[in-house]
């Protein structure tokens, strides 16, 4: 899996990314909650990170959290994304990154659905790249079709 995913140089990046989505992945920003492209979208697909396409959540997993970015009960596999303490901004908090990519994604917390695991990753739109369940094929995302709820 991780051979057609490949971290990028911050040129490739700065060519092909939004503003938003560069300052997010790359210097760790935040998008403005409420006001961001995935926050109140249901559809049924992939998100992928946004600098190399590696699935990361599922669309079967998000929920409305009320927090104003989207927010997934887990990843797709434990091994797309990494976890790092974060004491920014006066707070001790856990960041998500993504695997490959190393993109700055959200952060993670332990206020989630209790029937889902209890965790809460809160995850910036501008990491994020959707593909809705129709294209998942065509674009290789296939094997987690299954994990849809259909």
């Amino acid at each position: 899996m991780d051979k057609k995913y490949v971290k990028k140089s911050v040129e490739e990046l700065k060519e092909n990314l939004t503003e938003i989505q560069y300052r997010v992945t790359k210097e760790n920003a935040t998008e403005a909650p409420f006001n961001n492209e995935y926050n109140s979208f249901y559809e049924k697909g992939i998100y992928v990170d946004i600098t190399t396409g590696e699935p990361l959540f599922m669309s079967s997993f998000k929920f409305d959290s009320g927090c104003g970015w989207p927010a997934f009960s887990k990843p797709i596999t434990r091994k797309v994304i990494k976890e790092k303490k974060d004491e920014n901004h006066g707070m001790v908090r856990t960041e998500v990154r993504s695997n490959i990519g190393d993109a700055h994604l959200g952060h993670v917390f332990n206020d989630g659905p209790e029937e889902t695991g209890g965790l809460r990753y809160c995850i910036n739109s501008a990491a994020l790249k959707f593909i809705p369940m129709d294209k998942m094929k065509e674009l290789g995302y296939e094997e987690y079709l299954d994990e849809l709820d259909i």
